[in-house]
């Protein structure tokens, strides 16, 4: 199979540059633009690999203490009959599980702390089925959760600065309080701690509390529970589980996502990595870019050539393909190389930044600090392929100016003085 010229004569220059001292120079000036875009594209992988990673670990531990969706009367009372939506919602193919539950914003006072807490009345056997973290506890703290025995399980970070343990007594402040001949008093009850849970998740860490499904019936003065919770197959699906639910179940139930329940988070995270994606594609830009000085000082170096194509029937087309050929030769060997590095790099960073901290004596994510101590990644091909893509793009437009030129380039001038 013969290339067209225009290819091969483009591929000849790329090499050329290796012999001579100026086209040395032109050759590693060309090596340099390859280097800067191979460089910022592996960046630009390696960080949004790692925002991924970031963000995917706190989406687990999220999930690991709350549900994919949650339904919820829309009058903001006791479903009437939680049974029947909940046999609505586990119609739907996606929905694997679905518990009721109760939830109320209280006070938790222990000693001379006092701390605002969302108090959630489960069913410990069927809460199980929702929660990653329930299922761990079942066994354990869950356990001592049963109708009657006002016991709670605290946050690990709540309990920790009420200063309560296990066996210790709290107070409950339940937010609507009862009427006697002396006035309006806040309803109290002592519940004992009969364990702690740690997501992970600072938020509900230092926030939540569970108790049984019953005692917070009684406390809150509720005929039935406030909502029905489901877990899903998948959760990235929660959006669209959450429309069809709420088309299945009419306008007398409100529909809650764990997307929607935390979009301010969410939005944050995207509005972070589309800057960060801004950025350090402008890295990328400013290499891609570095390819027109190459390629002015090559169509300078070869207006001779460029006369004598010309001289012998070449159109301007042709010669401006050439240095095309040439820009994105070396366009496309920087992404590529960028790619790769990139790639191996988000890929293996669970062992390299160990390595790198050992050798440095230094720890990226103190374990004492952060609750995640190894650094996450997450490759995604959704941001990999549109990062080559607008790479090539750049490269390719970085050689329009210098091969329009070369185009233009008169043989008569070029060849007067040679």
């Amino acid at each position: 199979m013969s290339w067209p010229y225009e290819w091969q004569l483009g591929w000849r220059y790329t090499r050329s540059g290796r012999r001579g001292r100026r086209n040395g120079f032109i050759s590693f000036i060309s090596g340099v633009s390859m280097a800067g875009i191979a460089l910022g594209v592996a960046a630009l992988i390696i960080v949004l690999s790692v925002m991924n990673g970031f963000q995917k670990e706190v989406t687990g531990r999220m999930l690991s203490v709350i549900a994919h969706v949650e339904l919820l009367d829309a009058g903001g009372v006791a479903l009437a009959d939680w049974r029947a939506t909940a046999a609505v919602a586990e119609g739907n193919p996606g929905v694997v599980a679905a518990a009721p539950f109760v939830a109320s914003q209280s006070l938790i006072a222990h000693g001379d702390e006092m701390r605002g807490a969302i108090v959630r009345g489960i069913v410990p056997e069927q809460e199980a089925r929702i929660t990653e973290m329930a299922a761990r506890l079942r066994d354990g703290a869950l356990a001592a959760l049963r109708p009657g025995a006002w016991r709670i399980v605290l946050g690990g970070e709540l309990a920790r600065v009420l200063g309560a343990r296990v066996g210790d007594s709290v107070t409950v402040i339940a937010p609507n309080g009862q009427f006697t001949p002396a006035g309006v008093m806040p309803r109290l009850k002592s519940f004992t701690v009969a364990g702690t849970f740690d997501a992970g998740h600072y938020e509900y860490d230092s926030a939540m509390a569970w108790i049984h499904l019953e005692d917070a019936q009684r406390l809150y003065r509720l005929e039935g529970p406030t909502g029905v919770q489901l877990r899903l197959a998948d959760p990235g699906m929660a959006r669209r589980a959450g429309e069809q639910l709420a088309l299945a179940l009419g306008p007398g139930i409100t529909v809650r996502d764990w997307t929607r329940a935390n979009r301010h988070w969410f939005d944050a995270v995207q509005i972070e990595k589309r800057l960060m994606a801004i950025i350090l594609l402008l890295i990328v830009a400013v290499a891609a870019f570095n390819l027109v000085s190459t390629l002015v000082m090559t169509v300078t170096d070869k207006r001779a050539d460029i006369a004598i194509l010309r001289t012998l029937g070449a159109s301007p087309r042709s010669i401006m393909g050439i240095f095309v050929v040439q820009g994105a030769t070396a366009g496309v060997a920087g992404t590529a190389a960028g790619v790769g590095l990139g790639l191996l790099v988000a890929t293996h960073i669970d062992t390299l930044v160990p390595a790198i901290e050992r050798a440095l004596g230094i720890a990226f994510l103190p374990g004492s600090i952060y609750v995640i101590s190894r650094m996450p990644s997450d490759p995604r091909a959704a941001d990999v392929v549109p990062i080559a893509i607008v790479s090539l793009l750049l490269a390719f437009v970085a050689t329009l100016y210098p091969s329009w030129r070369a185009s233009r380039t008169n043989p008569a001038e070029a060849l007067r003085y040679e």
